[in-house]
């Protein structure tokens, strides 16, 4: 069964200018700062967009006592802001120790084919002596080939190395690499130094080249290991953030009903489900790296693998359940019809619907089909469908609408319904699998819900 992906929208060029409402003890976004233009013009439009969103918080929470206002807005700026900020850290830092790593591993490879060249060569000596000279040899054997049956095979054999023949030698210094493998690091070290040089002057200029490339390997895996601890500095510090917002959420979340005005209560909510949809996100991380840390035995004898989480293979449709029981449904949602557990393909779209919905205790058909076709299969299993949005209720959008894939469409859980005709949901794969995303919506009859 294929399921479906989203395409994340590029982020609008949100340049409104917003204004401050007083008694709101809170510091507005930071300016934008960058190292390139491109960064400079995405942060530009982040930090817009920070202080539009920031202005109609405070414009919703305008009335509400100071300090239940201050927290929302601290909540919102840690989840949209400083986490935001933090995750682009890890990301740059993790990309930064892959790529120290792999110059690590470069540099180490390129010391042991020397080493190993050393000892050949050490080998070859024994045999012939440190005089002993690959190229001129190579030059006679040439002639001898070139001009079998004349006497000038012996001459050759003999003059190589004469005066009268040293253009004749130089010219052919190029077939060196009859005896010597010139995909072989010392050899090429060698060969960019002198190609006349003996066994044993080669094997000074090996040495010499090992200890330069012992050097740069030590620098680069010196660096590989500054670059992996940064990289963990900045988890560590994303994850203290992401504890700091769960803890936030717990305590906005005991306060909310406290909330006399209907639009305080929606900006809350909103700055809660964003937060939550985070912490998914942190979950989800958690998991995949855990998986990651785990070594496949089934991988005998070579290096361990990453297990990935394999997309279930399309199940045939099952036979009818006979008369099951009915699921635990939220406002007359949900179904046991068909639910034989998620069978979706993990860290799609369609995974995350059911297992929202599992949470919310509303009962999901297994095998409903792509993000878009849930509309148009769910009434076969006694879903109720409309244009109505409900909290619990799936969010199926149809090939292209919103930013759907164009041709699996999408498919998302109402987290909120609101009386100014809005709606949030929350997501996953947005802009890849297992990332969490969520949004505010505005109902006008277009889209198509599951109940």
């Amino acid at each position: 069964m294929t399921n479906v992906r989203v395409i994340k929208p590029a982020l609008a060029a949100l340049v409104a200018a917003a204004a401050c409402v007083g008694g709101l003890a809170f510091s507005s976004a930071q300016p934008a700062q960058a190292d390139t233009y491109s960064d400079l013009i995405n942060a530009q439009n982040q930090h817009a967009a920070s202080v539009q969103r920031e202005a109609e918080l405070k414009q919703q929470l305008a009335g509400a006592s100071q300090d239940l206002a201050n927290k929302v807005l601290e909540l919102d700026d840690l989840t949209n802001n400083k986490i935001v900020a933090a995750q682009n850290k890890v990301t740059q830092a993790n990309e930064d120790a892959a790529t120290a790593q792999d110059e690590a591993d470069a540099a180490s490879g390129r010391l042991s084919a020397a080493q190993k060249d050393k000892e050949t060569l050490e080998e070859r000596i024994k045999q012939t002596g440190k005089d002993y000279d690959d190229a001129h040899a190579a030059v006679a054997q040439l002639a001898r080939d070139e001009m079998h049956g004349s006497n000038a095979s012996d001459v050759m054999s003999v003059v190589t190395g004469a005066t009268s023949t040293q253009d004749f030698v130089n010219s052919m210094q190029s077939r060196d690499a009859l005896s010597r493998n010139e995909a072989n690091a010392a050899s090429s070290a060698a060969t960019s130094l002198s190609t006349s040089k003996n066994r044993g002057e080669r094997l000074a200029a090996i040495e010499k080249q090992i200890a330069v490339l012992k050097t740069q390997a030590d620098e680069k895996a010196a660096s590989a290991q500054t670059a992996a601890e940064t990289a963990q500095s900045e988890r560590d510090a994303l994850d203290k953030l992401r504890q700091e917002g769960e803890a936030r959420r717990d305590e906005l979340s005991s306060m909310i009903d406290s909330l006399d005005s209907q639009s305080a209560k929606q900006a809350a909510q909103t700055v809660l489900i964003a937060s939550q949809v985070d912490s998914y996100n942190r979950q989800f991380q958690k998991e995949q790296q855990d998986a990651a840390n785990r070594v496949d035995t089934g991988n005998q004898g070579g290096t361990p693998s990453t297990p990935v989480t394999p997309a279930p293979a399309p199940a045939p449709a099952p036979a009818p359940a006979p008369a099951p029981a009915p699921a635990p449904s939220v406002g007359g949602q949900g179904t046991s019809n068909g639910d034989y557990g998620n069978a979706y393909a993990a860290g799609q779209c369609t995974y995350w619907a059911y297992e929202r919905r599992r949470q919310m205790g509303i009962g999901t058909p297994s095998y409903l089909g792509n993000g878009g076709d849930w509309w148009r299969n769910a009434p076969s299993y006694g879903l109720r469908v409309d244009h109505n949005p409900q909290v619990g209720a799936a969010l199926s959008f149809l090939p292209g609408q919103d930013g759907a894939d164009g041709t699996y469409g999408h498919v998302a859980v109402v987290e909120a319904v609101y009386g100014d005709g809005t709606f949030q949901i929350s997501e996953m794969n947005w802009g890849g699998p297992w990332n969490m995303h969520n949004r505010t919506l505005t109902n006008l009859g277009q889209y198509w819900f599951v109940h």
